[in-house]
Parts: C-alpha cells; sequence; structure tokens
C-alpha cells in the first residue's frame, strides 16, 4: 500500500513539474527583430586598446536597459572615409593641409578616400572615392574663404553622407568653424544639428571635427564661435567620433588631432545585435560598453531600427 502511494506521489510531482515548464515555455518573451549593425572604438586609456572578444561586449537597449544578444562582433576593414572642408574658414588653414594630406597618404590599402568642400549647403567633391591616396591628396586646395549663399556645414554633411557609397563602415573628418551662416544666429545648437546627428546615425556615419576660425569678423564673435564649437562637439559624441579645437584660435598644427582620428580607426569594430522587435522604423537608445579594464567605447548612443 505504501509502495503504490509513493508511486501515485511520483507521478504527480512529475506532472506538476511538466505543467510548470510548460508555462515557463508559453510565456511570452521579447521577440527579436531585423538586426542592426554600428561602429564601435575601442580606447585604452594610457595605450592602444586590446583586442576585444565579442564575449567583452555589452549591448543594453531602450530605457529599461535589456541586454541584447551580440549577433556578430569583429573588426572593421574597408573603410569610406571622406575629407570635408569647409570653404568658410581662414585661408590661414592652408598651412595645415599638408597635415592633412600626409593624414591621407599614411591610410592602409582598405581606405576609400574622398575629398570635398562644403559651400552653398552642399558637398562638392573635389576627389571622387579612391584607394589612390596620393591622388586624393592633389585634390586639397585652399578654402575659399567664402561660404557662399547656403553657408551651412550641417546641411553640407547631410549631402555627403547621403552621396556616399554603401558601406558597413565609413566616416567623415570635417574641417570646419561649425558657424551656421545659413541659419545666422541660433542659439546653442544649430536647428539642422540634430537631423545631420539622425541622418549620420541612420548610415552608421562616424563624424570627426577639427575647428579651424571662420574667414571674416562676424566669424570672431565669442557666443556665435562659442556655440558652434558645441554644435561640433555634439556632432562627434553623438555618431561614435570626436571633436577637436584648443580655444577660438587657428591651431599651429592639426596632426595631433589626425594621429588620434588614426588611432580611432585602427581601433573599429562592426558590432551587430538583434534589437526587440518593432512594428515600425524607429531610433532606439542603446549603451554599448565592456567590463575590460582600462577600455572605454566610443559608440552612437542611438541606432536606427527598422521595422520588423
Amino acid at each position: 500500500m505504501n509502495a503504490k502511494l509513493h508511486e501515485l506521489r511520483m507521478i504527480l510531482r512529475t506532472a506538476a513539474a511538466v505543467a510548470v515548464l510548460g508555462l515557463i515555455a508559453a510565456m511570452p518573451t521579447p521577440a527579436a527583430g531585423n538586426s542592426v549593425t554600428m561602429t564601435v572604438t575601442a580606447v585604452g586609456k594610457k595605450k592602444a586598446a586590446p583586442r576585444i572578444s565579442p564575449s567583452d561586449v555589452l549591448v543594453h537597449e531602450g530605457k529599461d536597459k535589456a541586454r541584447m544578444q551580440v549577433v556578430d562582433w569583429r573588426r572593421g576593414e574597408t573603410l569610406y572615409l571622406a575629407i570635408l572642408i569647409d570653404d568658410g574658414v581662414d585661408n590661414r588653414v592652408a598651412v595645415q593641409l599638408n597635415d592633412i594630406r600626409d593624414f591621407i597618404r599614411e591610410q592602409p590599402s582598405t581606405t576609400y578616400v574622398a575629398v570635398a568642400y562644403a559651400r552653398n549647403g552642399m558637398a562638392q567633391i573635389a576627389q571622387d572615392f579612391t584607394k589612390d591616396h596620393a591622388k586624393a591628396g592633389k585634390a586639397l586646395r585652399i578654402p575659399l574663404g567664402d561660404v557662399g549663399a547656403l553657408g551651412s556645414p550641417y546641411l553640407s554633411l547631410q549631402d555627403l553622407i547621403h552621396r556616399m557609397p554603401k558601406g558597413e563602415r565609413r566616416a567623415i573628418v570635417l574641417v570646419s568653424s561649425g558657424i551656421d551662416y545659413f541659419r545666422g544666429d541660433f542659439g546653442p545648437f544649430s536647428p539642422d544639428l540634430d537631423t545631420t546627428i539622425e541622418r549620420a546615425q541612420r548610415e552608421n556615419v562616424t563624424l570627426y571635427a577639427m575647428f579651424a576660425p571662420g574667414a571674416g569678423r562676424r566669424s570672431r564673435f565669442f557666443f556665435r564661435v562659442n556655440n558652434a564649437q558645441a554644435s561640433l562637439s555634439k556632432l562627434g559624441d553623438e555618431t561614435g567620433g570626436a571633436a577637436f579645437y584648443l580655444g577660438f584660435d587657428q591651431p599651429v598644427t592639426f596632426k595631433p588631432y589626425l594621429d588620434e582620428i588614426r588611432t580611432y580607426l585602427d581601433n573599429q569594430y562592426l558590432l551587430t545585435f538583434r534589437p526587440e522587435r518593432s512594428p515600425k522604423d524607429r531610433f532606439e537608445n542603446v549603451k554599448v560598453g565592456t567590463e575590460v579594464p582600462a577600455v572605454r567605447f566610443l559608440a552612437a548612443p542611438q541606432v536606427y531600427v527598422r521595422k520588423s
């Protein structure tokens, strides 16, 4: 009798366990949507960052910071790199053209380089993307010191981003005062700044900005220059890039800035993760981090997620 009772209890326990497992399996879980690929730069605090493996990468999405699964993490290889020089900067920047030319020539063979000038709200191409770095360097010229009727580096950036070849890793180095002459005195940030940032985030384009004073007296007003530099900083920070300036004056050389940009480009990875499913296209907040000591990541704070 006791043996039969024990057997019955075991059967009931097993059935209960199966039922619980079935309920757990039936519980809704966040559905994975289309994968998203973004560029992430690994930066060491005192020296070059060590090689980062997929298990070292932490991705959190949305306001609740849900952890996302890393689908792929690999070194960036082919790069489309554009140099965009604002035609409205003071032509004293001519003394730094050799720094930019050397930077172009030192790019690896996997990098395509283009040279363009920001004028009239457009990117006027001086040299289309090419692996002939010497040829690209020869396309550099002294800025005209005149922005044209629609002078806005942000509109020119939007135009250039739209015209860049499709590729997983793309970057633009902007030389500009950051002043939006088309919009005039616009307050803390240019009205076109957020649109430019969102376009870069949508297309996974990393932006770097090097400040150079604008031409003419209207480019010397303190608040105008201060606001413009704030716009350049936001441009870099929110696209996974950086902005470089030292006060309001023309830097003696661009070389330290370009060396740092080169280090960033040499330590870029392509991160692919699968965000939660969405019924519509959207921008989603994302935070990419690591627990590797003395290493931090530069990455855009949001990505564009297509409906799925």
